[in-house]
């Protein structure tokens, strides 16, 4: 139910944010230099609303935690920093009736969405145990390096921007604040974990839903770096890093799809 929600709510709010910000517009709950971060906020919001989808259809916890933990960090994430950057926030600065609104909803929805998440996963953790079958579709061994990899870096760069918004921020190949740069730190923290969480569960069955919000989220983060390409500056390091990360998102999901598909074992 937490999933399904969550889902339908990115699927309005992220779909909103991205296609303002296709159009150079900014538009979001606090003001941003660049319409680019805000752009990349829905885009990722909208593209892990499929695999927030695909979670209604397993039938245990160890099948979607690699997705429903990301899912807590991005909610929990984003709720901290609007209030730690609550300043930033239109309700607090003021302006037009409809960004004011939006802050105010935004500051709302995700706190509730946040309590639940937190009293979810509590009683997750808390219920007794079930025993967990045998793995019956292993990572191959020649994806878990690039995998470790990957993981460690979109971990690395978030825990940088959320810790140090005004060093890491820097680094940003297009103009950030401090909220956009915490923000932009919550996604990545988020991703890192999902993908490091793949290599430890090192079983196919058990990321598929996860399987389906990589690949989508990389695709649609990709429309809008592509559409807004002009605002980042492709010359940097940075620029080339995240191109390489987001390849990595894409490669990583649609490769696991793959093979998910090659094995499909049978469900007991």
């Amino acid at each position: 139910m937490l999933a399904t929600t969550v889902a339908v709510v990115s699927v309005l709010v992220g779909g909103l944010l991205m296609a303002v910000g296709l159009t150079g517009h900014v538009f979001g709950a606090w003001r941003s230099p660049e319409s680019l971060t805000p752009g990349l906020i829905g885009a990722a919001m909208l593209g892990t609303a499929p695999g927030l989808f695909a979670v209604s259809r397993a039938r245990a916890w160890h099948e979607v935690r690699t997705l429903v933990l990301p899912l807590a960090i991005v909610l929990v994430g984003l709720f901290s920093v609007s209030l730690l950057d609550a300043g930033h926030l239109y309700i607090a600065r003021g302006g037009s009736v409809v960004p004011v609104l939006f802050s105010l909803g935004w500051l709302f929805v995700l706190g509730v969405l946040s309590v639940f998440a937190l009293v979810a996963l509590a009683w997750q953790y808390l219920a007794r145990a079930r025993p967990i079958g045998p793995r019956t579709a292993p990572l191959p061994g020649w994806s878990k390096p690039a995998l470790a990899v990957l993981g460690s870096a979109w971990l690395g760069i978030g825990a940088g921007l959320l810790t140090r918004p005004g060093f890491w921020g820097g680094f940003v190949p297009w103009a950030t604040n401090r909220a956009d740069a915490q923000a932009l730190g919550v996604w990545a923290l988020a991703l890192g974990v999902g993908v490091l969480g793949a290599l430890a569960e090192d079983d196919l069955t058990r990321t598929a839903a996860a399987l389906i919000a990589l690949p989508c989220t990389a695709v649609t983060v990709t429309v809008v770096l592509a559409c807004r390409a002009s605002a980042v500056d492709w010359h940097s390091g940075p620029a080339l890093s995240l191109v390489c990360m987001v390849a990595g998102l894409l490669l990583a999901g649609a490769s696991g799809r793959v093979l998910l598909t090659r094995t499909s074992p049978a469900r007991p």
